[in-house]
This record gives structure tokens, sequence and C-alpha cells, in this order.
């Protein structure tokens, strides 16, 4: 799961590993919000350089994720868990660091507890859709698919479809089979570019997709697909059954 977080008011993309039950954040964007740097990656480029050649272990161990650059092209990034970063941040001089570590110890606790009490996440969301504006009807739908496309993801890693481009492949055709656009034409058509899709439904649409993406997982169930050609099939199943209600 990949996500955004807020840091005064400032963002740094993060990525939950549900395997590992770790949060990876991007260390460019944690080094621009301390270093307040204008060229953060310059600065991170100089860091690595000088903790490498101290022998810092923290440094080789981090790894890079694919996430969402300024241009919205997914680019590798520089990644490190919550341990690394706070071994990271003892190098950078900052009156920022200590509120830092605080933000980090919460984000960590409220994903515990979303973990423990799922209800806390939609909770969350909830307020977060009021704050921009959102009627309740139209939160409560979405809220709603939410769950019904964790069921249609959880099904789909059953049946060894993996994340990213197959996840991606699978959606556009249900989103064409019954909106008639692919996700990327339909986004075009609202005339969005980094904006979520489904945050710029309507109340329709957003029936319509969890029909869509509700019936092929119920297909799924009962199929069985072992391949992805199987659940490509399948998803255009799906999508077409909410097509024809439309």
């Amino acid at each position: 799961m990949s996500n955004i977080q807020l840091f005064d008011q400032q963002k740094i993309r993060s990525h939950w590993d549900a395997e590992q039950e770790k949060w990876f954040f991007a260390i460019v964007d944690v080094v621009g919000v301390l270093s307040e740097s204008i060229d953060s990656a310059s600065y991170w480029r100089k860091l690595k350089e000088r903790l490498k050649k101290e022998g810092n272990e923290t440094v080789t161990n981090c790894h890079g994720l694919k996430m969402q650059a300024m241009d919205g092209k997914m680019r590798m990034t520089d990644v490190a868990d919550t341990e690394q970063l706070l071994r990271l941040i003892q190098s950078i001089p900052s009156p920022k660091a200590e509120p830092f570590k605080q933000w980090l110890a919460k984000v960590g606790y409220e994903r515990i507890e979303e973990t423990e009490n799922p209800e806390l996440s939609f909770d969350r969301a909830m307020k977060n859709y009021l704050e921009k504006g959102y009627s309740t009807a139209w939160i409560n739908q979405r809220l709603k698919s939410i769950e019904v496309r964790k069921e249609l993801t959880d099904e789909w890693e059953a049946c060894g479809v993996k994340q990213g481009l197959e996840f991606a492949m699978l959606t556009d055709i249900i989103t064409k089979a019954w909106s008639g656009n692919t996700v990327k034409q339909y986004k075009e058509h609202k005339n969005l570019k980094k904006e979520s899709l489904r945050d710029n439904m309507t109340n329709l649409e957003l029936v319509l997709n969890m029909l869509a993406e509700a019936t092929t997982t119920e297909i799924s169930k009962e199929k069985k697909p072992a391949t992805l050609e199987q659940s490509k099939v399948i998803a255009k199943q799906g999508g077409t059954i909410a097509g024809n209600r439309n």
C-alpha cells in the first residue's frame, strides 16, 4: 500500500509493507523536510556518499522502491524503515529532528491501532473527506468502495495475481467493461492528472464500480482462476455485468 504522509504540511511518500508490517519512507522527502534544502536529492546523494565512506550500515541496508515522482511517473526511490530513518536523522543537524521523531512514532502507533481495529482507518478517512468538503452520502459510498476493493485484491492475491502491473491491468479491464474507458482514459475525461479517479467519481459511478468489483470477486471465488489470462476473462465478465445495469 502506497501513501502520502504529511509532516509540517510537507508531503512524505510512504509505503506500508503488510508482509513485514513496516512503514517505508522516501528518504529524499525526509531529508528535504529536515535540511530545508532547495535540492534535497543532491543533499541526500552527498550525505549518502559520506555515510558510506564512514561505513554506516544503515545506508548500506537501505533499499529502493518505485514511488510516484513530481512528474507523476513511478521512479526508484531510496527508502528507509522507521528504525533506519531514526538513525539517519542523527546525521542531519536540524531543529526539526525531535518533532520528526515524534511524528514517526505517531504514524507507527496509528498503523498499529488500525491493524488491531480496522474501523479506525475508516474513521480517519471519514474525517479527511469531510475536511475536503465531500458530502456524508458520498463519503459512505467511498468508504464502502474501499472495502469492496480490498476484498477483490485479496482474491487476486489468493489467485497468484501480482500487485502493481497485473493489478492495474485487471482494473483497466473492469473499468473499461463497465464505463467504456480505461482508468487513464477515464481520468483524461475528468481532466485529472495525479488526483485519485475514485475520489472524483459521482455516487452513481462509485456504485457501478463497486458492483463491477464485487461481481468480479464473486465470479473469481466460484471459478478459481489459475492464470492471469483466466482472471482477465473474469474481470471483463464482472465489469460487463455492472455496465449492463447502467
